[in-house]
C-alpha cells in the first residue's frame, strides 16, 4: 500500500520520511522553505513547478519503501 498520495500535504510528506526534502528539491521544488507547504498538496505543488505529481509521489513511496 502506498504511503504517499498526491492529495497529501507537502508538510506531511516532509515530516513522514527522512530524505523527502531531497525528492522535492530534485524536482526544483524548495518546499521545505515554502510557507504554503503546510496546506498545499503534493499535486498542487508539483503542478505549480511544472512537475508530474505522479513522479514525485512514486519517488516518495520508493524512498519510504525501498524494496518496492
Amino acid at each position: 500500500m502506498a504511503r504517499f498520495h498526491k492529495e497529501m500535504s507537502i508538510f506531511e510528506a516532509l515530516e513522514s520520511v527522512p530524505g523527502a526534502r531531497d525528492v522535492f528539491e530534485s524536482h526544483g521544488m524548495a518546499c521545505s522553505l515554502c510557507i504554503g507547504a503546510q496546506s498545499e498538496t503534493i499535486e498542487a505543488g508539483a503542478i505549480l513547478h511544472q512537475v508530474d505529481p505522479e513522479v514525485v509521489v512514486e519517488e516518495l513511496n520508493c524512498l519510504a519503501d525501498p524494496g518496492s
